[in-house]
């Protein structure tokens, strides 16, 4: 189907949601013939044909053989518009997840950790998705290996070896998301009971997923230059942390990089204790400079990186990675395919690969870098007038790591902040110590529309009196 023909097909797919949702068509009710509906929406009878197979096909509207299209039944009640904010809910380290996936278009998401749609690389993307349309069924049918797709292992190499870290592809594990990625870590190194370091503060999914594997969390104060190096050799000789992980480059949520003299320390107390690190190298791109990589230092002896590409590529193509010591690959490997049945989706792998390979993909990463770095500027000026002051002035990314006026609790400003439509990231769902109520995280990419100062003055306001 072209992109018109596709067009016109949409079209009138809508039509028919709109008399559904007006009810102007109740169950049970025949749909117009198809030569009919065609010369209404003034179509092709062969797009009507193709609109009402895909409604039956969602289970919409179903056929009858010889009669016609019906509307299936019961239709949803009229109250059923866009899911609102949820404001009873807890301010814990989901709240910021279920805030910004779950609330609809009408929100403004300053608090939240992706770029805008129309930021990202859709142009190479689309190629690749009229490349793959043409791929061996094998890819849009079968599972996926167990390794995942050996071009894009192979592409990571390569950028693995420029970053001085000597990694086959054999060494490479895809998985279905970064999340995941961490997710099979956890369940080959740790047991129940096992205690986890983090950041404080950290990315708030961290939290999130190390609850699920209940384990006990400890964590050390995170600065501009990495952890604490003497308060992390203190954790680790008090409570014995199997794993510590962490964002080296451009940390998340402070934006902060580590230094090469804070990065040999960490890396001494980690063999004198037995420690494994978790590098999540997903801001890696948008640094101008690469910074001290623990991966490439560690010479992936006691670090694993993972990452992902929802950040610089797209959120909806699902697709992260594990690179680690050949004999963790191979366990890791065998749990994959225990609870995944394989690496990622083969089509996902290779839409990745696609869009990478494409000659533009580092056009846009440099595009990307200056468009932010000029939104970061704007972004902290523009917080400055409201006595919003970022915590560093960071090399790249795009978060700022805030401090509220007057003492203000960030938790009770993000309420009130719903009422302006917009969805803030409150500092104490990043802290494992609760210790950053006076912080907020703000991404300087979603803060173009005017209504989103606007609407944080408002709500810095009502908790001023």
């Amino acid at each position: 189907m072209n992109d018109v023909s596709g067009a016109r097909t949409q079209q009138v797919m809508d039509a028919i949601r709109r008399k559904l949702a007006s009810r102007a068509l109740s169950a049970g009710e025949k749909l117009p013939s198809i030569r009919s509906f065609a010369g209404t929406m003034r179509v092709s009878p062969s797009t009507v044909v193709e609109a009402y197979d895909r409604l039956a096909a969602e289970g919409v509207i179903r056929s009858r053989p010889g009669s016609g299209f019906y509307v299936s039944g019961p239709l949803p009640p009229l109250a059923l518009a866009e899911v609102s904010p949820r404001r009873d809910l807890a301010i814990d380290p989901l709240w910021v997840s279920r805030q910004s996936l779950d609330t609809g278009a009408e929100m403004l998401k300053p608090g939240c950790g992706w770029l805008p749609a129309d930021w990202m690389p859709n142009a190479a993307i689309r190629r690749a998705i009229r490349s793959l349309a043409r791929a061996d069924d094998a890819i849009l049918a079968d599972y996926g290996a167990t390794r995942g797709a050996l071009s894009l292992r192979r592409l990571l190499a390569r950028q693995f070896a420029e970053e001085g870290i000597e990694a086959g592809a054999d060494q490479i594990l895809l998985t279905a998301s970064g999340t995941q990625a961490i997710d099979l870590i956890c369940r080959y190194l740790l047991q129940t009971g096992d205690t986890v370091l983090l950041d404080d503060p950290c990315y708030f999914n961290f939290q999130a997923l190390l609850r699920a594997h209940r384990v006990q969390v400890v964590s050390v104060p995170y600065t501009p230059t990495g952890p604490d190096p003497a308060r992390f050799a203190e954790a680790l000789a008090t409570h014995r942390p199997r794993l510590y992980i962490t964002n080296s480059a451009l940390h998340n949520p402070t934006g902060a990089s580590l230094s090469p003299q804070t990065a040999h320390r960490l890396l001494n107390a980690a063999a004198a204790h037995d420690l494994t690190i978790v590098e999540d190298d997903i801001f890696a791109d948008f640094e101008p400079e690469p910074s001290p990589r623990l991966a490439a230092l560690d010479g992936l002896s006691r670090v694993i990186r993972i990452g992902s590409f929802s950040k610089t590529l797209s959120a909806s193509i699902r697709c992260g990675y594990i690179a680690a010591r050949p004999d963790w690959i191979e366990g890791l490997v065998d749990l994959q395919v225990a609870t995944n049945f394989g690496g990622p989706s083969p089509v996902a792998a290779e839409l990745v690969f696609g869009t990478l390979s494409d000659g533009s993909y580092r056009k846009h990463l440099e595009a990307l870098r200056r468009r932010l770095a000029k939104a970061r500027r704007e972004a902290a000026a523009a917080l400055a007038t409201l006595d919003v002051q970022p915590w560093l002035a960071p090399r790249g990314g795009f978060y700022l790591w805030c401090r509220l006026p007057d003492g203000l609790d960030a938790a009770e400003v993000a309420r009130a902040a719903l009422d302006e439509h917009l969805v803030l990231a409150p500092g104490n769902v990043f802290s494992p110590a609760q210790s950053a109520a006076g912080f907020m995280r703000f991404n300087v990419a979603q803060m173009a529309d005017p209504r989103v100062l606007d609407g944080l003055a408002r709500a810095l306001a009502i908790h001023r009196h």
